[in-house]
């Protein structure tokens, strides 16, 4: 017997910042600005990320590229990263991603974390025991908000498929 199951989710989807309430235009200002700060010397592709924490700061972070290739690490692990070597295990609210591509200075639509980053955000979401929100956008454009990084993994690979 043969059982089809499907998976679908649904996200926030707005056409510019100018309809993001007061805190998530702030977070993803954040995320943008930080981009410039990125060392993206062989992709020329420039990410940054802002997390808005429980205990109300906000932490930014990018993408650190690396002659030496795959050493490099994208934005969002470099911050939970942060995150955790600061705060410990506090809850993550909300993370504002987004970035610019330098070969062709195009940032007009929201991007995707990969797939190692989407495997860390569960990770990190299942420590904490709280979703974590994600702003995804460019430097101008639509934006995305998805109300839990789990709808971008939901056959995840966790620490009780090793027990």
């Amino acid at each position: 017997m043969t059982n089809t199951k499907k998976y679908t989710f649904s996200y926030h989807e707005f056409e510019n910042d100018s309809l993001l309430n007061a805190g998530d235009k702030l977070l993803l200002s954040k995320a943008r600005e930080i981009t410039a700060k990125a060392y993206a010397p062989y992709s020329d592709f420039f990410v940054g990320a802002a997390a808005s924490l429980s205990n109300k700061k906000i932490i930014t972070a990018t993408n650190q590229e690396n002659a030496s290739f795959p050493a490099g690490i994208c934005a969002e692990r470099v911050l939970l990263s942060a995150i955790t070597s600061v705060y410990g295990e506090v809850v993550v609210d909300t993370i504002a991603i987004s970035y610019i591509n330098r070969r062709n200075n195009k940032s007009n639509h929201p991007i995707s974390p990969c797939g190692i980053c989407r495997q860390s955000l569960m990770e990190y979401q299942q420590r904490v025991k709280h979703p974590i929100r994600l702003i995804l956008a460019g430097m101008n454009g639509k934006i995305v908000i998805i109300d839990d990084a789990s709808f971008l993994l939901p056959l995840n690979f966790n620490g009780d498929d090793m027990m």
